[in-house]
């Protein structure tokens, strides 16, 4: 028969063509608020969700004995009550490759552009174009070092991709072993290290009780005034406040986001007062590519929960302040570039 499958948010046609082949039944969903999918929850007892934005409640998953499976078409899963899935006897999934490169890119964008100071040219140069050509900050990536907090699938990818650029990259995750990071990287056991020798310290690690405020004011003293902050993670690793005023007084040099505490954006939020701030409305994902590739895993873990098969892609229940950590170290394989070389 098929189960009933809501989908708060639409998904692509290979994702939606592999669950109707199967015989499932789709079930668009009126809204994207917390609100919509309870009332969708209510009236329709849907066996299976494949959810994208939407925060998803211990209120939602216990409106629905019926509820089976929730899918995250995506890698970030903090969004969904894990605890109510598992108290409740939901199986938990998610896409954590689907979109990874995608926000590497993003992140190395947001990098580039911080690096050309593109924010303050573009509000520059109409009206000055000498100033903008002449006088603005400007640097090369070439030599510079790169911070990365948070080694898996994205931030793995993004050393990579500095490394293609000549840069020096140095990681920090506590919770893989030196011999699984990229060839080329440093590891580094210590985050303190992290914030006071990059020129760029970008954030890829999950919203967790140890990461919760990560950045905060004694960690942006920390880092040199000619840094910047670059996440694409969460907004709650951050704390705003503080790297609004570290921003405003030149204590970094600025910072690239591409995820805050509160989406959408407040208006008045004052970090979209400063031109060395660069925000963005949580894309980095969101590219067509990656959006075809999670649409397809999550149907696909549907489809594998529902046969009765090991789903390829389950969330784990990890307690971070006991899991296994790692300190052993390993320098790069080669060196790259510096910035006088051609």
């Amino acid at each position: 028969m098929g189960w009933k499958i809501l989908l708060p948010q639409e998904i692509m046609e290979e994702g939606r063509k592999l669950l109707e082949d199967a015989g499932h039944t789709l079930i668009d969903g009126r809204g994207f608020e917390t609100k919509d999918v309870l009332a969708d929850m209510k009236e329709y007892q849907p066996d299976a969700m494949i959810v994208r934005i939407t925060p998803i409640t211990r209120e939602v998953i216990e409106a629905n004995p019926n509820l089976k499976v929730i899918v995250r078409h995506g890698a970030g899963f903090d969004a969904v009550d894990l605890k109510a899935c598992h108290d409740n006897g939901v199986k938990t999934l998610y896409a954590p490759v689907a979109n990874s490169t995608s926000v590497a890119e993003t992140a190395l964008m947001l990098i580039l552009e911080c690096s050309r100071n593109v924010t303050v040219l573009h509000n520059t140069w109409v009206q000055d174009y000498y100033k903008a050509k002449l006088k603005v900050r400007k640097n090369t990536l070439n030599g510079k070092t790169l911070g990365i907090i948070g080694c898996g699938n994205i931030g793995s990818r993004l050393a990579r991709r500095a490394l293609a650029m000549e840069m020096n990259v140095l990681a920090y995750d506590p919770y893989k072993p030196a011999a699984d990071f990229p060839d080329g990287v440093e590891v580094v056991r210590y985050l303190d290290r992290i914030f006071r020798e990059s020129d760029y310290v970008s954030l890829h690690a999950p919203n967790t009780p140890v990461t919760r405020d990560m950045v905060n004011k004694e960690r942006l003293a920390m880092m040199k005034p000619t840094a910047f902050l670059i996440s694409t993670a969460r907004g709650s690793l951050v704390v705003e406040e503080d790297l609004y005023e570290a921003c405003k007084n030149g204590v970094i040099a600025g910072a690239g986001l591409d995820a805050i505490r509160k989406e959408p954006v407040d208006p008045a939020n004052p970090l979209l007062t400063l031109d060395n701030v660069i925000i963005y409305p949580h894309i980095g994902g969101n590219t067509v590519e990656a959006a075809h590739r999670a649409s397809y895993f999550a149907a696909m873990g549907v489809q594998e929960v529902y046969s009765g098969k090991e789903p390829t892609w389950p969330i784990h229940d990890v307690d971070y302040a006991t899991a296994q950590t790692y300190t052993d170290t390993k320098k790069p394989d080669t060196k790259p570039a510096g910035m006088f070389d051609f």
